[in-house]
């Protein structure tokens, strides 16, 4: 794990062997992708009817692929959903401490998935 500026920590991981660079939020629910990045990820995407909601008071529409592969070190998980959402809110965030773009959210999803241990001090990311 990687901290940020924003006091977040960054991480390193392959969604169907496409490495990308993810935040990660224990408070997110779901993982997700920005919408913009579907094809360099090869996400099969459809419409969702399920709407995502940040901090704020707005919803945010939501594209769903399924069965994707998701790797984070050594650990791997097939059959993994992933939402696309317009990320460009966060990222614009970023931009404004200086801090480089993010690519998605790792979310509480996978973390419970690979029974998430997480080591602020060591700055480390354990997954069963």
């Amino acid at each position: 794990m990687h901290p940020i500026a924003s006091n977040h920590f960054k991480i390193i991981l392959k969604i169907n062997r496409v490495k990308g660079l993810f935040i990660l939020d224990t408070g997110a629910s779901s993982s997700f992708v920005d919408v913009k990045l579907g094809e360099k990820f090869k996400l099969n995407s459809e419409v969702s009817v399920i709407k995502a909601r940040g901090a704020g008071p707005d919803t945010i529409d939501t594209l769903l692929s399924k069965n994707n592969m998701i790797q984070i070190g050594d650990w791997k998980k097939n059959q993994v959903p992933i939402a696309l959402i317009d990320l460009s809110y966060v990222n614009d965030a970023f931009d404004s401490i200086d801090a480089s773009p993010v690519d998605g959210i790792l979310g509480a999803d996978i973390l419970k998935k690979g029974n998430a241990i997480i080591d602020y001090e060591k700055r480390y990311l354990y997954l069963k």
